[in-house]
């Protein structure tokens, strides 16, 4: 049993509401924030404190940690007029879990570092069956130190932690992560595609495929959801977005050209124009399905 912590949690979205459980699970104190109170109510029935602001949930604290949806968002929790670390009496320890910008967390660490505070970068992937069992993968970008502090909470959290150096580089491995999902759900989409115009049984062929050299996570977890029709997020479409954008600018920022990346993100696009950015990311093949690719 871990020594209880003073937690600041802000964001209660989808993911963000399971994963701040498990810390309530383990026994810290929780404050939490979030832009609808309502979103929150869960946390609050069972004992968490509610704050006005990012400031009042930071106050104090040994630990803050956020799960917003955009680089804004993040930008605004930590570092506006009412973020975190404008606190009276700031966390010791900012770990920001959002898929954002590498350049905004290595700001936020040096601004951080300025306040006497330690930040972490430490997005996630899994989806929401990871955030609700505890099995997320966790990229962590920071000093070893703060990593080290943090480990045991982050256990509480995810399966798989490693840290991919320092401030900004969990924030580049979640842009590399969301590279290799955009294609795979391309691939995803497509093969039950074909699989429907040819008559196959969609759930036999996945029971074949999955176990073979074309397995993954998407195939194994959202594809099963395609074939139920099933579309609600475990990751909005909206925000992969998002993240694709940022891995394009990320790409031509250092000179670099990735088709594949460039074609994922404007059938995305398509996808959020057509009015599926409520869905989850493997609402993609609805597209398909209209015929607009």
């Amino acid at each position: 049993m871990q020594t209880p912590q003073r937690i600041g949690w802000i964001g209660t979205g989808v993911m963000g509401l399971p994963m701040a459980g498990h810390l309530m699970d383990a026994g810290h104190q929780l404050t939490v924030h979030s832009r609808t109170r309502t979103r929150a109510q869960p946390l609050l029935d069972r004992g968490a404190a509610w704050g006005e602001s990012p400031a009042e949930t930071a106050h104090a604290k040994d630990v803050v940690f956020s799960m917003v949806s955009m680089p804004a968002d993040v930008e605004e929790v930590h570092l506006g007029k009412r973020g975190t670390l404008s606190a009276t009496t700031p966390p010791s320890l900012l770990i920001d879990m959002t898929s954002s910008r590498p350049l905004l967390a290595r700001t936020i660490s040096e601004v951080a570092h300025d306040r006497g505070v330690a930040a972490l970068d430490a997005p996630v992937t899994g989806g929401d069956v990871g955030a609700r069992n505890a099995t997320l993968s966790i990229l962590v970008g920071g000093s070893v130190e703060a990593f080290e502090r943090a480990l045991p909470l982050l256990q509480l959290l995810g399966k798989t932690i490693v840290r991919q150096g320092g401030a900004g580089c969990g924030q580049q491995a979640k842009v590399a992560n969301q590279i290799l999902i955009a294609s795979t759900m391309i691939g995803v989409c497509e093969a039950l595609q074909f699989a429907k115009a040819a008559g196959l049984d969609e759930t036999t062929l996945l029971e074949s495929v999955s176990a073979g050299a074309a397995g993954s996570w998407s195939l194994a977890n959202l594809a099963p959801r395609i074939v139920r029709g099933e579309f609600g997020p475990g990751f909005f479409v909206d925000h992969f977005v998002k993240d694709l954008a940022i891995a394009l600018e990320e790409c031509r920022a250092s000179g670099l050209q990735l088709p594949g990346l460039a074609l994922a993100e404007k059938l995305y696009r398509m996808a959020q124009d057509g009015g599926l950015g409520d869905r989850g990311t493997h609402g993609l093949y609805l597209l398909y399905e209209r015929g607009c690719v």
